[in-house]
C-alpha cells in the first residue's frame, strides 16, 4: 500500500522510477545494498533515477574516532571484541558475495558529515553516483578516513570534480543544510536504520535486500506506479 507520508515528501514519474536511498557512507550494509540495487536494475531493465540521501548512524563521532571498528561495535552493542570481529568476518563474506572487497580491519571510523556534503556537491555536477561509489570504496576497501579533507579532495578529483573547488567547499559549511534536511526527512518518516530505499516516492524498502528480492520489488513498484 502507498504510504501517505512518503507521498507528501517525494514526487515520482511514471516513465522513470525514482529511487531515494537513505544511506550512511560508514554503513557496510549500505554499500552492499547499493550494489544489489544496481544488479537488480540491470537484470530487470527498469529505468531508474537514483538519488542518495544523507543519514548519519552516529553523528556524535569525532572526525577521527581513534578506535577500531571492533572496539566501537563492542561498546555500542555490549559484546566482546572477538564477537565484533566474528560479525565483521560474516559481513565481509556477505559483501564478497555481492562483488565487494571489504577490509574492515583497516577501517578508520569517524564523522561522515563532510563526506555527505561532498556527495551533495558532486550531485550538482552530475557526479553523485560516482562520488558515492568512490567514497564507499575508499572507506571499506582502502581504509581511508572520510573526515580528512585532503582525502576527500583527492577522491573528488578522481571522479572528475575540480580539486580547488572541492577544497574550498570542504573548508566552508556549504550544503550542511541539505544534509540536515535529509536527516530531518528521514526522522519524519520514522527511518531509524539504513539503507532504506524509497521507491517511486511511495514504497519504503528497509535493509540490504538481495538482488533477486530487490528486482522483484522494483517490478512491483513499476506495476503499482503504472496502474495509477
Amino acid at each position: 500500500m502507498p504510504h501517505r507520508r512518503l507521498q507528501t515528501l517525494f514526487t515520482y514519474s511514471k516513465d522513470v522510477l525514482s529511487i531515494d536511498v537513505f544511506s550512511d557512507l560508514a554503513c557496510p550494509w549500505c554499500y552492499v545494498g547499493k550494489r544489489n540495487l544496481e544488479v537488480a536494475i540491470a537484470a530487470t531493465g527498469v529505468e531508474a533515477e537514483i538519488r542518495f540521501r544523507a543519514f548519519e548512524l552516529d553523528p556524535s563521532l569525532p572526525p577521527d574516532a581513534g578506535q577500531s571498528i571492533e572496539e566501537l561495535l563492542a561498546k555500542k552493542y555490549n559484546m566482546t571484541t572477538e564477537q565484533a570481529k566474528a560479525a565483521n568476518d560474516h559481513l565481509t563474506a556477505v559483501a564478497a558475495s555481492a562483488g565487494l572487497d571489504y577490509h574492515l580491519e583497516q577501517l578508520r571510523p569517524g564523522n561522515t558529515v563532510d563526506a555527505h556534503r561532498l556527495a551533495k556537491l558532486a550531485e550538482r555536477h552530475g557526479l553523485g553516483l560516482e562520488m558515492q561509489e568512490r567514497l564507499f570504496l575508499a572507506y571499506f576497501s582502502e581504509g581511508q578516513l572520510l573526515s580528512d579533507h585532503g582525502v576527500l579532495t583527492r577522491l573528488a578529483a578522481e571522479v572528475g570534480l575540480n580539486p580547488d573547488e572541492a577544497r574550498l567547499f570542504l573548508a566552508s559549511e556549504d550544503d550542511l543544510d541539505l544534509v540536515r534536511r535529509d536527516e530531518a526527512e528521514a526522522a519524519a518518516m520514522g527511518i531509524t536504520s539504513v539503507p532504506t530505499f524509497i521507491i517511486a516516492g511511495r514504497y519504503a524498502i528497509p535493509g540490504a535486500q538481495d538482488a533477486e528480492t530487490m528486482g522483484r520489488l522494483l517490478l512491483q513498484a513499476v506495476g503499482g506506479a503504472s496502474s495509477d
